[in-house]
């Protein structure tokens, strides 16, 4: 299934996309509070049954597919040639920091490129929602807690991030990092979303390629990691890294600005499209 979020008149719905356009679910609930809430392949498609009204996906304004997760967990350096065009050494063990909701959007929305700094970058990335959580869970079970998976672009505030050795602040403006328009569940793809081409295109001209099987740590070596020191939860998500063509590796640094338009698609999950504008603009 493929499940998104969105406001339909002012009000947040979930759905899920069919061949005739996208079916509201009854009720006022995120897909990821669905998730939270347990509801697994047949409650979705319980209320896919259910469903009383059918809209077009150009009628309705995209949210993150999760609006308010438990946590955002972010995965960097996790493609050996990203690691090697930023200024690190490939590290021995994840890089894991932390994004909060407030600084994610949704498909089709307007990136802020924020008025104090020019160094806005994109980066394509696959995202993990989780339906089952836990502690210490072992890597032959990680992708049993799986729910789905969604397009990402980790956008990045490259001054800021390397203002400090923490990547906090440059990570979280508010409104930069966008997934979605859909979630797609795990079962429709292959194990742990590998074997995916990934690709971001910046006004037309492709500027990442790769393929989500070139991940140092792959989905299942996350989720194992993660858990190691942190109880994980139904509806948590995590970004699992972008690989090499970020504009910060270009030559000169090839920053987002006001017009562009960015998109990322990852093969059998979908594709991304954000504008971007000035922060006094929006």
């Amino acid at each position: 299934m493929k499940l998104a979020t969105f406001l339909l008149d002012q009000q947040r719905r979930a759905g899920a996309l069919t061949d005739r356009g996208i079916a509201v679910f009854e009720g006022d609930a995120d897909i990821g509070t669905l998730v939270r809430r347990g509801t697994g392949q047949a409650g979705f498609q319980a209320l896919l049954a259910s469903s009383r009204h059918t809209v077009q996906p150009s009628d309705v304004e995209f949210l993150p597919p999760a609006v308010e997760p438990p946590k955002i967990i972010c995965v960097g350096l996790n493609y050996a040639d990203h690691t090697k065009e930023s200024p690190y050494e490939q590290p021995s063990y994840p890089t894991l920091f932390l994004r909060v909701a407030t600084a994610t959007t949704g498909h089709a929305a307007v990136i802020r490129r924020p008025s104090i700094s020019e160094q806005l970058d994109y980066e394509a990335e696959m995202v993990i929602v989780l339906g089952r959580g836990g502690r210490r869970i072992a890597r032959e079970q990680a992708l049993d807690c799986v729910f789905g998976y969604a397009v990402g672009n980790e956008v990045s505030v490259r001054d800021y991030q390397f203002k400090s050795p923490q990547w906090t602040v440059g990570k979280n403006f508010d409104g930069t990092g966008a997934w979605g328009p859909y979630l797609v569940t795990a079962d429709e793809l292959p194990p742990g979303g590998a074997g995916l081409q990934i690709q971001t295109r910046l006004n037309g001209r492709t500027v990442q390629s790769a393929n989500t099987r070139d991940m140092i740590y792959d989905v299942p070596a996350i989720i194992a990691t993660v858990s190691e020191a942190m109880t994980l939860q139904p509806g948590d998500v995590i970004w699992t890294g972008t690989p090499a063509g970020v504009g910060l590796g270009h030559k000169p640094p090839l920053w987002m600005k006001h017009g562009d338009t960015v998109e990322v698609e990852i093969e059998r999950i979908g594709l991304l499209r954000n504008a971007i504008a000035d922060e006094a603009t929006v």
